[in-house]
């Protein structure tokens, strides 16, 4: 998947709550809107890039326009809410092997 928009790098975004993940597009909007359709809720959306190359803590980035969520307490691109982050984790760990 690397290879269709960024090279290094593969955008997704994960539904925290139904632990599902959409990946692979040039917008993490795209895959947000994918979940959405597909019966997840705004709230338990994040957006992540996910480096396939890069070994440790470094392969997963929490960083997407879709995670501004001042209603939510968190006022960047990044997954501040180290509870959420874990939720993400534990997904990802869930279907992609390393």
């Amino acid at each position: 998947m690397t290879a269709n928009f960024f090279g290094d790098m593969v955008k997704g975004v994960v539904d925290i709550e139904r632990q599902k993940v959409a990946l692979d597009a040039e917008l993490h909007a795209d895959l947000e809107t994918l979940l959405l359709e597909n019966g997840s809720q705004q709230n338990d959306l994040w957006g992540i890039n996910i480096y396939p190359f890069i070994e440790g803590d470094d392969f997963l980035e929490f960083d997407s326009m879709i995670n501004i969520r001042p209603a939510q307490n968190n006022r960047s691109r990044g997954v501040e809410n180290v509870e959420i982050q874990n939720q993400i984790k534990y997904t990802i760990n869930q279907i992609i092997e390393k």
